[in-house]
């Protein structure tokens, strides 16, 4: 890991910052707040699946658990927003914890259907618990975010706070991958056996990056619900624990930007084709398959090629220009 990147990170989030000015409608800053929200989703399955090798088909549930947890600490019991934070983050620990000390046991195939056995049970919990969820019709009312004395009550300020989150996010995974303990996942994922050779705790490390990941998941599903106020059960569906999954691979799995390149593209993507109309679903494919062809190592690994081939070609005209200032 570059020593870097702590400045590298302080420069993505400056682009960030920068990125609403340069906008000619206010309708993109909501457009950068789904990607940004999809980011902090991506980041934590890329820590999961990228660095520790472990699938999971049914992110969405601790999105959705993060979500509909601060929906009803805020809104149905009147709580204040910094304890919905700790409803949602609580409910996707214990539900974590619950699911992840048997599931972890599993690995390959089997853990994929066990997560995603998981995930559908959750939203048919979501759809069918009317009372509390409100059923497929959604949970409506849920209150802007106020954090800590700071109402968030206009779109860039939002997007703001949700620059500042990622960014955190991003230096969080940085700082986990680049220790110790990155090094015991990366083993995971290369070979369990190998790893727990090697004196990794193989369960012990499942369990704890299942967990945070779940927590990330969760964090985002906060943010998501106090921007939108509304949460339904069709958002946290095994469709978006796919779409995740899209995004980290189409990223570029085990890279630190490369979540969230995926995140934003597959989030702007469907914007930039909704003049095509008829043929969008059939374009957006096809955008996909050209990815997946021609930059098999994902968008970050183009992105970084792309710059090695400019530097090198930069490199080579540099003595050439120099050597015809001294004729």
């Amino acid at each position: 890991m570059l020593r870097s990147t702590p400045l590298l990170l302080a420069g993505f989030l400056a682009l960030l910052l920068a990125l609403p000015s340069m906008l000619t409608n206010e309708y993109y800053v909501s457009v950068l707040i789904l990607a940004c929200i999809n980011a902090i989703v991506a980041v934590s399955m890329n820590l999961l699946l990228g660095y520790a090798g472990q699938i999971s088909m049914g992110h969405a549930a601790f999105y959705g658990l993060g979500a509909y947890g601060t929906a009803i600490a805020t809104a149905t019991w009147g709580l204040p927003m910094e304890a919905g934070l700790g409803v949602a983050l609580l409910a996707a620990l214990v539900v974590a914890l619950a699911i992840g000390i048997p599931c972890l046991k599993l690995s390959g195939h089997y853990l994929a259907m066990a997560t995603l056995g998981f995930g559908l049970v959750v939203n048919i919990v979501f759809n069918e618990a009317l009372e509390t969820t409100g059923g497929p019709s959604g949970f409506v009312g849920i209150p802007r975010l106020k954090l800590l004395g700071f109402q968030f009550d206009d779109d860039l300020a939002y997007y703001r706070l949700l620059a500042v989150c990622l960014t955190g996010m991003l230096l969080l995974t940085h700082h986990i991958v680049d220790s110790r303990l990155g090094r015991a996942l990366r083993a995971l994922h290369t070979s369990e056996k190998a790893a727990a050779c090697a004196g990794v705790d193989v369960a012990r490390h499942k369990l704890f990056v299942f967990v945070l990941s779940a927590l990330m998941a969760a964090f985002a599903g906060f943010l998501y619900a106090h921007y939108l106020t509304f949460v339904a059960p069709s958002s946290f569906s095994f469709l978006y624990s796919v779409e995740v999954i899209t995004m980290v691979v189409l990223g570029g799995l085990a890279t630190l930007g490369g979540a969230v390149a995926g995140a934003f593209f597959l989030t702007i993507l469907p914007e930039m084709l909704r003049s095509f109309e008829n043929i969008e679903v059939l374009l957006y494919g096809g955008i996909l398959v050209l990815c997946m062809m021609f930059m098999p190592g994902g968008l970050m690994s183009a992105f970084t090629g792309a710059g090695r081939r400019l530097g090198r070609l930069l490199a080579r005209k540099q003595p050439q220009s120099g050597g015809s200032h001294g004729r």
